[in-house]
């Protein structure tokens, strides 16, 4: 299974954008996007370091919040420490 997360684009040069996530940055090749108009401050999918696509604002909020239930349902499942506790939310 692949999973591509929503970053926010922070910062452009050339093909390469700084991402943020949650607190978390990263270096993000826009490669495979050359063929559109990338922005600072346009969301984007990143996988394995890499921009798949850009989607808005609103469906990368609900791809967080997708992925923070699983999150919650699989503490709940396993008993685990919450995500919150973790420092990874």
């Amino acid at each position: 299974m692949c999973l591509a997360v929503p970053m926010r684009i922070v910062s452009i040069d050339r093909h390469i954008a700084c991402c943020e996530a949650r607190g978390v940055r990263r270096e993000v090749s826009l490669t495979l996007l050359s063929d559109r108009a990338v922005a600072v401050g346009d969301h984007v999918l990143v996988h394995v370091g890499y921009a798949l696509q850009i989607v808005s604002a609103d469906e990368a909020t609900a791809s967080w919040d997708l992925f923070d239930e699983v999150a919650r349902e699989l503490d709940r499942l396993s008993g685990s420490v919450p995500v919150s506790e973790t420092g990874i939310a």
